[in-house]
């Protein structure tokens, strides 16, 4: 008997928050659970922070989400 394998994508999310970078992670897993099924995993590929005036107004990160293709 032959076993079928699982096929994930890779998807690209940018987020933004004015409070952390774990915030921003946590609103960019949570829009794309909105409309991804099947996650599996995520990474942080950067963080960036956002400057005006000498202050951090924004936390950016850019997460890689991984989901499992459906049959």
């Amino acid at each position: 008997m032959r076993s079928e394998g699982r096929v994930a994508r890779v998807t690209e999310i940018i987020a933004g928050s004015q409070k952390s970078f774990e915030d921003a992670i946590l609103l960019g897993f949570k829009r794309a659970s909105k409309t991804l099924r099947g996650i599996t995993g995520l990474r942080v590929k950067e963080q960036r922070a956002r400057v005006e005036d000498g202050k951090i107004i924004e936390f950016r990160v850019t997460l890689e989400v991984i989901f499992v293709l459906e049959s």
